[in-house]
């Protein structure tokens, strides 16, 4: 069998600017396309919901407040966890293994 290197996670700035621009595929370049459906039709659904409970007379952001509640949420969950993979791959195996086990 042979030892395929393992191929780097995407820059964590990389997928925010993706996350920003395309809800949900920060998750997938994150390999957790799960989490990125779940987030993208969450967001459509609590969009749906808010723009037709909210008053007449209120702004684009207050009648679809649902939704980009959760598309901000999605952005910052695909940043953290591109940090988090960037920082694993990226620390030395010797360092980790010096780790203390919880």
């Amino acid at each position: 069998m042979t030892d395929k290197p393992l191929k780097a996670p995407f820059h964590p700035l990389l997928v925010l600017a993706v996350a920003v621009l395309l809800p949900g595929v920060g998750q997938l370049l994150n390999n957790q396309p799960t989490r990125g459906l779940l987030f993208l039709f969450t967001s459509i659904a609590l969009g749906y919901v808010t723009a037709h409970y909210a008053a007449d007379d209120v702004s684009i952001l207050g009648r679809y407040a649902g939704g980009f509640f959760v598309y901000a949420i999605a952005v910052m969950d695909a940043y953290r966890w591109a940090k988090v993979r960037w920082e694993i791959f990226h620390t030395p195996q010797s360092a980790r293994d010096d780790q203390p086990k919880r």
